[in-house]
Order: C-alpha cells, then structure tokens, then sequence
C-alpha cells in the first residue's frame, strides 16, 4: 500500500479521469470494480442526472468511488447538495479556487482532492486544505493547463512544493507510465484517455473509434482566451484556425464553439463538427477493451517494467 491506496481504501494507485460525456456510473463502478479508483464525471450532467448516476453507482459497486465537479459549473451549489445528500465520501474539484468549498466538504467527512497544472496552484490547494492534488501535465487531453508544462517536469516540480499527496496525470495509459510518474515522485496516476476508450465509457462508439486512429500531432491545445482544452484535429478544429488567423475577439471565438459542442462530439458522435477531447498519450491506445482487463494489462506492465528498471543501476 501507499498514499493513495491508503487515502482511498484501494487496491491500485490508478484513478479514472472524471471525464465529460465519458465518465458515467458504468466506467467508475467497473474501475472502482476493478481495484482503481472510479469518478463520475458531474461536467456533463445535470444536477438530478448525477444523482441518478450516484444512486447507480452506489448499485454497482461496494467500493469506493468519487465525483469530479469542475467548480465553473453553473449549478455548483446544488451538485455540491446531492454530494452530500447521496453520502459520496470523495470529491475531486477542478476549474476553480480550491478554497471555494474545500472546508465545506471536509466539515461533511468528504476526501477532497483538487486538480492543478502548476506548483504555485498545488500550493494553494494544500493550504486550502485538500488531501491530495492531481497535477495535471500539457499532455492531457480535455481542459488543460495555460502553462504548457509537462507531465515530466511538472511532478518533480510539484513535489519540491506540497507534502500532501500527489497523483499525476497526463499522458499515462500504461503500467510503464505509470512507474515513470512514480519515480518522478507521484503516489499514484490518473487515466483518462486510455478508459475513454473503453468499452464502460459512455462515449459514442464513433468517438472511440477515432481515439484508436489519433497518430502523433493529430491533438493540439487551443482556445486559450477562454479554457484552454485538447482537441483531435478535425472540421471544427480547422474551423477555430481559419478563425484565428483573422484575429478574432474574444466574443467572436464564444460564438463559433456555441453551446453543446462537447456533447455533440464526443457524446453524440459527431466527428466533423464535435469538439473531440483526447490526450497525446492516444497515439498508443489501439484498442477498445473492457476496464477490467486496461487495468490488469497496466499492472502486468508496471511489474515487468519495475524488474526492468534493475538494468540500468549502475
């Protein structure tokens, strides 16, 4: 066991990614089912959705599993509401100032853990009082950092700041990652594009399918001006370009991503004009499997690479 196994009454260091219109109650359970660490991604739900997607949970495992809440969402204090009323023990909290409602949850015995893409917000976010921060590299896919700065640099970076625990993510999808983030200093790792390509994941099936075609390049981070977020290259992706070089206002970029274009990609399959949110890491991913077996095949691999490693002392 280490920090994280023992924060959260897990088998393996391995957290699902709290994705939008990826992360329902059938990838957390069967994560959580699977000795990992599921969340259902509450991003992309309305409030009575996420209880309905609780409630399920709860149905289909007797372990442990948590909620990911970006703190932008606009009906935040009911979301928070159904957390408590639902009796989630985990919290993972995004897109926002973890001082907002960290003493909230932990008054209500709620495990808090807040996703961060530089030191100077890990630091902010163990002061604010959270267990654990995700530190969440350039590599990731979805809403990322404005930093740029990877997942390699990152970590270490990080450690040098907090002493609460860390788990890295961004670009990890194998056991060999996921020992590389260790060794860099992390207690544990959270997956997000590798389970979107599972078969639990509530995406479309077309979505999946263009993750298991992603080749290197074939993502970039843009919108900067207003989230940054990790698309696959396609006609709306080329769209924001054309876009771009025109110089375009800050309201002219609003109006040209418009409302559900996240739903409408990676939820209702729509490839050319979705918003298709991927890591780098896809250009690895080349199946679509069951949870169950993306983790057994992570620690097969992690335990091979750490008998490897013996190699290279010198």
């Amino acid at each position: 066991m280490n920090k994280i196994t023992q924060l959260f009454n897990i088998k393996y260091p391995i957290i699902q990614g709290g994705m939008i219109w990826n992360s329902g109650y059938k990838l957390a359970s069967a994560v959580s089912n699977s000795g990992g660490l599921g969340l259902i991604g509450a991003g992309s739900m309305y409030p009575e959705v996420l209880r309905e997607h609780i409630q399920k949970c709860k149905k289909a495992t007797d372990r442990p599993f948590g909620v990911n809440i970006p703190m932008l969402y606009p009906n935040i204090e009911e979301i928070m509401n159904i957390v408590i009323e639902e009796g989630v023990k985990i919290v993972f909290t995004s897109a926002g100032n973890p001082k907002t409602w960290t003493s909230f949850l932990k008054e209500k015995g709620i495990t808090v853990v807040h996703v961060v893409s530089s030191s100077i917000f890990a630091l902010k976010a163990q002061e604010a009082g959270v267990d654990a921060i995700v530190a969440e590299g350039f590599e990731a896919g979805g809403h990322n950092g404005r930093d740029e700065t990877t997942t390699l640099t990152l970590i270490p970076m990080v450690k040098e700041k907090i002493d609460i625990p860390i788990i890295a993510a961004g670009g990890i999808a194998t056991g060999r990652g996921m020992l590389a983030a260790l060794i860099l200093g992390a207690d544990g790792v959270q997956v997000g594009s590798r389970f979107a390509a599972s078969i639990e994941s509530s995406a479309h099936d077309n979505f999946k399918q263009t993750i298991l075609n992603v080749n290197e390049g074939d993502t970039q981070l843009t919108l900067k001006e207003l989230a940054p977020v990790r698309l696959i290259k396609n006609k709306f992706y080329n769209d924001v370009q054309e876009l771009y070089a025109k110089g375009p206002s800050k309201e002219e970029l609003i109006a040209l991503l418009g409302r559900a274009r996240a739903k409408k990609g990676m939820f209702e399959g729509d490839l050319e004009e979705g918003e298709l949110e991927i890591g780098q890491i896809a250009g690895i991913i080349h199946e679509i499997l069951p949870v169950e077996k993306i983790i057994q095949e992570m620690m097969a691999d992690f335990e091979i690479a750490s008998k490897e490693k013996a190699k290279f002392e010198f």
